[in-house]
């Protein structure tokens, strides 16, 4: 194989432009990418967005330099414009296969290597010019298209997967609303904390640099606003627990506001901490969350912050318990068929993986 720089391999776009009104319509920031998902299935935003911005057309490949450990990558799904924190990269097509290319830049062989080379502790970043350097091995132009054909075909079924977990999803919440009603159209509602203990106590935030000497030995999960993001070797909690986010979260109808915790775990203070009584059973409790609109009680515009007393502000249902506990069984045994969709998702994953890593480098 042939080895190249970044910068023969790619043309790294830096045209930008200070949004107008417009552009609010079609902006992409770096909250709207998925890791490992190079779909993009949200963008825009209430206001137009404040400062420059990056020019991108169709096709071209997003990656999100800050925070890079977090992989996102994904193809721009129209001409608009995308968040200064991120790269807007081309193939160099005399080097590097047009469809071959947003597979090699979401790899773990080109991410791995640029991950490397991001500086700052708060907020890691990418340099162009210490990019542009990095060396990399890539197959010939015949075997590249190869190559993509077949990634593609299994990334094609792995998004058909994806989109039979979203179908569980939906049924679970489909079921919610024809035992207990539509959350958003209660009206025998009660407080908050006549369900959950509040425990924002027993949450702490540690820094990227702290965390990253703390990846040796027995590791325990590490959550932020929307989910896990690391796993380090402490912990401050061992029970279980509901999550919901304060920043950065999703918090419309039917957004995932809200993930449970069981075990020893870490959170951080993107997220509030909900214990919940012995009246509330903690799967209804989630599925109440993403089902019930929650915008009202946020504010800001493109960073979205719920705090603690707005959350103690959002209306809860509490139906019998004996009826919570039913839909738990119903969402128990969702989950059944959940995890082996996601056993053979695991597995399609593990292949594109080996076949990367068989071809690259």
């Amino acid at each position: 194989m042939a080895e190249y720089r970044f910068d023969q391999i790619v043309i790294n776009i830096t045209e930008k432009k200070k949004p107008v009104e417009e552009d609010k319509y079609t902006y992409i920031g770096l909250e709207h990418l998925d890791s490992q998902n190079l779909k993009v299935s949200r963008w825009g935003s209430d206001i137009a967005p404040k400062g420059e911005k990056l020019v991108m057309k169709k096709g071209d490949v997003l990656f999100g330099k800050r925070r890079a450990y977090q992989k996102k990558v994904a193809i721009a799904p129209f001409d608009g414009i995308f968040s200064a924190h991120g790269m807007v990269l081309r193939p160099n097509e005399e080097i590097i296969d047009k469809n071959f290319f947003p597979l090699f830049i979401s790899s773990d062989y080109f991410l791995d290597a640029a991950i490397k080379i991001s500086v700052g502790s708060l907020s890691p970043t990418i340099n162009w010019r210490d990019l542009k350097e990095l060396k990399f091995q890539l197959p010939d132009l015949d075997k590249q298209k190869k190559l993509a054909d077949m990634l593609w075909s299994i990334n094609r079924t792995l998004l058909r997967y994806k989109e039979l977990l979203n179908k569980t999803d939906e049924l679970v919440k489909s079921q919610f609303i024809e035992m207990f009603g539509n959350p958003n159209k209660i009206t025998n509602s009660s407080r908050l904390e006549e369900a959950f203990e509040i425990r924002n106590d027993l949450r702490k935030p540690l820094n990227d640099a702290v965390r990253s000497k703390m990846h040796t030995g027995e590791l325990y999960p590490y959550y932020g606003a929307n989910g896990q993001v690391d796993s380090i070797n402490e912990y401050l909690m061992d029970c279980t627990a509901l999550c919901l986010a304060e920043d950065c979260g999703a918090y419309g109808a039917g957004e995932s506001t809200s993930y449970i915790i069981k075990g020893k775990s870490w959170v951080n203070n993107h997220a509030h901490v909900l214990i919940p009584l012995d009246c509330c059973d903690i799967e209804f409790a989630n599925t109440y969350f993403k089902i019930l609109d929650m915008t009202k009680f946020v504010t800001g515009t493109t960073r979205l912050k719920l705090t603690q007393g707005k959350m103690k502000e959002i209306p809860f249902l509490l139906p019998p318990l004996s009826d919570q506990k039913k839909f738990a069984a119903f969402v128990r045994q969702s989950d059944k068929s959940k995890f082996e969709l996601e056993q053979t998702l695991s597995e399609l994953n593990a292949t594109y993986k080996r076949i990367i890593e068989e071809n690259l480098g």
